[in-house]
């Protein structure tokens, strides 16, 4: 019969200790059992410790988990990258919607891109880089914009210039990373995410958005959005996301967050029921408006202010969220992990292998 150890006492440790407190260690005279430490098998856990790979318990506190507070200081320290691109047919409010998300003039036409806001003949890329910073993390952020998509007689093709761009940077990222003389770090301006703008017909998507999703969804993490959509009664939005949610289904197109890539069943649960609320019927607004002594950010109309963070008004505040505040780092693992080693993989298999490149052979270009 195993007779259990006595646990140790042990006291409350700080979140990120100058040094171990002391922890006591368990009565010699304590038997050990078959189940005892001796035995090797059955070892009884110690409130508060954790087990060594040996299968011995830990007899005081080590200090592992503030790697998490050492990971934290050395991000607040370098900063990180975010590559956003926005997709649309002009007149959907993409730029502004951007800036509504990240609460600053960040869009191309509030950084003064081109003074005369004329419609490109061709799709063109312009992108646009800010650093902003919140709570002492700074973010390079990085908004991709396209004009001239879609605003063609003939549109034919023309996602052919954005899965272009997106390649470039994925081929910029290799040929630094193969490089003998490699930077420390390397400069990532590869696109994370890329926000597509649906028009809020009320009625199917258009050929147009189901081949550019289809073509780009292999290659950029996708999230299709629905614009504007104080412009539909509650009954019409609803009806058009069902719609839009089963065509997309129809022609196999995947978007973020994709099913394939849930690590495990609570990230299932989350996501699902992500999936189920897309596509997000948002309104963009940087103007403020006095609604019940409150300044809120809205669209003001005839009958009153569609607020914008409103959750009853319209989805921004769940798409802001689920970009920001719960889902940025995997969009950059994702792209890394799957999209960039999709192409890695595919572009060594071609050239069976690429050769290192000297540093003098290496040109950066700054966007």
């Amino acid at each position: 019969m195993s007779e259990s150890i006595v646990p140790p006492e042990v006291r409350p440790k700080p979140a990120v200790p100058a040094k171990p407190p002391h922890v006591a260690v368990p009565s010699p005279t304590a038997p050990h059992g078959p189940s005892g430490i001796g035995g090797g098998v059955g070892v009884d856990r110690v409130p508060g410790l954790g087990h060594s790979g040996g299968g011995s318990t830990l007899l005081g506190y080590i200090g592992i988990d503030t790697i998490i507070e050492q990971m934290r200081k050395k991000t607040m320290k370098a900063g990180f990258d975010f590559n956003i691109m926005i997709v649309g047919h002009s007149g959907l409010g993409k730029s502004t919607l951007v800036n509504t998300l990240f609460k600053s003039q960040v869009s191309r036409w509030s950084s003064g891109w081109g003074g005369e806001h004329k419609i490109p003949k061709t799709v063109e890329i312009k992108a646009v880089s800010h650093v902003i910073e919140e709570g002492g993390v700074k973010m390079k952020l990085t908004v991709i914009d396209t004009p001239g998509f879609g605003d063609q007689i003939n549109n034919e093709n023309c996602w052919d210039p954005i899965s272009k761009y997106i390649n470039e940077q994925y081929e910029k990222f290799l040929k630094e990373e193969v490089n003998i003389a490699r930077k420390k770090r390397i400069p990532d301006t590869r696109v994370h995410c890329c926000l597509y703008f649906i028009s809020p017909t009320g009625h199917s998507l258009r050929q147009l958005d189901i081949e550019f999703m289809k073509h780009l969804s292999r290659v950029v993490n996708i999230i299709p959005v629905i614009a504007k959509s104080d412009t539909m009664t509650p009954d019409e939005k609803n009806e058009f996301k069902h719609r839009v949610r089963k065509e997309l289904e129809t022609y196999g197109i995947e978007y973020y967050p994709q099913n394939e890539f849930d690590d495990d069943m609570e990230d299932k649960n989350e996501n699902d029921k992500i999936r189920e609320a897309m596509p997000f019927a948002v309104v963009g607004s940087d103007k403020e408006f006095q609604v019940n002594g409150k300044r809120v950010l809205g669209r003001k109309t005839a009958w009153g202010v569609v607020e914008v963070e409103n959750p009853n008004h319209c989805e921004f505040a769940l798409l802001r969220d689920f970009l920001i505040r719960s889902h940025l780092q995997d969009l950059k693992e994702v792209t890394h992990n799957i999209h960039y080693e999709t192409y890695r993989a595919r572009r060594l298999n071609d050239n069976g292998g690429l050769h290192p490149i000297s540093a003098n052979n290496t040109q950066e270009s700054n966007l």
